[in-house]
């Protein structure tokens, strides 16, 4: 179990998907992501989600990002934040989004 204050440590935000290209240097299939978070900035990711989306289908998608964490290197790039989804019945990513738009920033709670 968890307490509040531990959830409340994870900064989760709506971002909106403002480019998207295929990450040829990842060692799984994956893309790498721009993300406007609004008063949060821009920031990079790298994303399994090859098989249920395609590049240009994700541009000005919003998604569910978690910001805090420090970044991490995949081959030559820095992940910045984790775009967040549900693995579905054969393992792929189903991202999160909200049911309506929302303004870039907001928090996730």
């Amino acid at each position: 179990m968890i307490t509040w204050a531990d959830f409340e440590k994870v900064e989760m935000r709506v971002g909106t998907i403002t480019a998207a290209t295929r990450f040829k240097k990842a060692s799984k299939p994956s893309y790498q992501l721009t993300i406007d978070l609004g008063q949060h900035g821009i920031k990079r990711s790298s994303a399994q989600i090859t098989v249920h989306y395609k590049p240009d289908e994700l541009i000005g998608r919003q998604v569910i990002a978690v910001i805090n964490f420090p970044p991490k290197q995949i081959a030559n790039f820095f992940s910045e934040c984790l775009v967040l989804g549900v693995y579905d019945e054969n393992n792929d990513v189903v991202l999160l989004q909200p049911g309506m738009e929302v303004k870039n920033g907001c928090r996730v709670g």
